[in-house]
């Protein structure tokens, strides 16, 4: 996604609206810094174009919904993308037919996406801005499946005083773990492992 762009022209409105063409925005989306403001020259002679620098402004939310509108759009599955931003932390959900391919085998498909717009979103933008991709509602019902998986964990090591090592996690489901168990008197957590075949252990107390 192209978000600068040089332009010539005999003026420098008509570099910048040549611009606004190519890049497929309006007037104030853009920050324009003149880089010539060039010369009508006399009967011609001695002219020279106008150079301008056309930059659009930074929208995260803009960035992120175009973004996976082009990805989707390859992938030949349409979808609406909505998005809300506070405190630094932007929430996108999708929506569509067919969204289990976008969710992938227990969200890996999911996370990878997230994972891209995170890098597009904060591509030379400052502060941190954290980015939670879901739909249909799965980062909810993960959690919940974790959640509960984890307490029934608890209850087989508790009654048979050895470990459980779960299946590679990323480290957002690791910690629902953790958290899920963190104040339970007869077991204990701990992860083991590189990424990204890193693991949560519960281990009896």
């Amino acid at each position: 996604m192209l978000d600068s762009i040089e332009r010539s022209g005999k003026t420098a409105d008509d570099a910048v609206n040549d611009a606004l063409r190519f890049l497929r925005v309006s007037r104030e989306e853009v920050d324009v810094t003149v880089l010539d403001a060039g010369a009508k020259g006399i009967f011609g002679i001695g002219s020279k174009p106008a150079r301008v620098l056309v930059k659009v402004k930074f929208d995260p939310e803009k960035r992120a919904r175009q973004f996976l509108r082009e990805v989707t759009a390859a992938m030949n599955l349409p979808l609406t993308v909505t998005t809300s931003l506070k405190d630094k932390q932007m929430l996108v959900n999708l929506s569509g037919d067919d969204m289990g391919i976008l969710i992938g085998k227990r969200g890996q498909t999911l996370d990878s996406l997230q994972y891209l717009v995170n890098l597009i979103v904060n591509k030379g933008n400052a502060p941190y801005i954290s980015v939670t991709l879901d739909t249909e509602n799965y980062r909810q019902r993960r959690k919940e499946t974790l959640e509960s998986l984890a307490v029934n964990l608890a209850k087989k090591v508790k009654a048979t005083h050895k470990n459980v090592i779960l299946e590679p996690m990323n480290p957002y489901e690791r910690r629902i773990i953790h958290a899920a168990l963190q104040n339970n008197r007869f077991v204990a957590t701990y992860s083991e492992g590189d990424e990204p075949f890193r693991n949560v252990v519960i281990a009896p107390k």
